[in-house]
């Protein structure tokens, strides 16, 4: 199957890479060309980027495009419930491998905060991101295989709150449902105020997970509320 093969509402705009690295080339592009955008007529952009392996590629090439990276904020959509110093903290994934050479100077809003409990983590980092210039300027996410999106899963407790378009939340605590590890995710309605929506994703696999996405409802694959302009699809095999 191929992107173009995809029966996708109008206004979705698919791009096929060859491979992994022209993935990662192009799309750190597009994120650059969308935050110098915001810089040059806000002053200043916000990012939202998704943790995991593969984005790294797109973390180190957007690290080395050239503008005003002080005047850039870059949060996650979704954290794992560990410090920072954690190898499984996204916060410390985004640190290595985005804020550096140009991108160094870039001001990081994590989501992971110490407290007693997930709840108590979750609220506080919304209240964190009452600093986070919004509407968010350039949203990057990935998706799971089950067609969850940032730490918002099918089946989840929360997942109805953390799919409401109108929903006031900035951050809920979630869980992942295979080995659940305790996550802090961005709600839907925040996530899609952005005025750029990207979504990158890798593998046939994954072609198969949106068709199905399409064809079922939010609280069975999440990734469904996004499949709306203005999403922009960055794809390889």
């Amino acid at each position: 199957m191929a992107i173009s093969e995809l029966e996708l509402p109008s206004g979705v705009v698919t791009h096929s890479l060859p491979d992994p690295d022209q993935l990662a080339r192009v799309l750190a592009d597009r994120v650059a060309e969308a935050l110098r955008y915001a810089i040059n007529n806000h002053g200043c952009a916000s990012l939202v980027v998704s943790g995991g392996r593969s984005p790294i590629a797109f973390f180190e090439a957007l690290s080395t495009r050239q503008l005003d990276w002080a005047k850039v904020q870059v949060s996650l959509a979704d954290e794992r419930w560990v410090d920072v110093n954690d190898a499984d903290s996204n916060e410390g994934l985004v640190r290595r491998h985005l804020l550096q050479n140009t991108a160094a100077d870039a001001q990081m809003l994590g989501l992971y905060q110490p407290a007693e409990t997930l709840e108590e983590a979750a609220r506080l980092a919304g209240q964190r991101l009452n600093d986070l210039r919004q509407p968010i300027d350039v949203l990057v996410l990935g998706m799971g295989s089950d067609g969850h999106t940032a730490s918002l899963f099918p089946n989840s407790p929360l997942l109805a709150q953390g799919i409401d378009p109108d929903g006031a939340a900035h951050c809920l605590p979630m869980r992942a449902p295979v080995n659940p590890e305790q996550r802090i995710s961005m709600t839907y309605s925040l996530l899609a105020s952005a005025r750029v929506q990207c979504l990158a994703i890798q593998g046939s696999a994954k072609l198969e997970t949106l068709c199905q996405a399409m064809q079922l409802e939010t609280w069975q694959m999440p990734i469904r509320a996004f499949l709306h302009s203005p999403l922009e699809i960055y794809w390889c095999p």
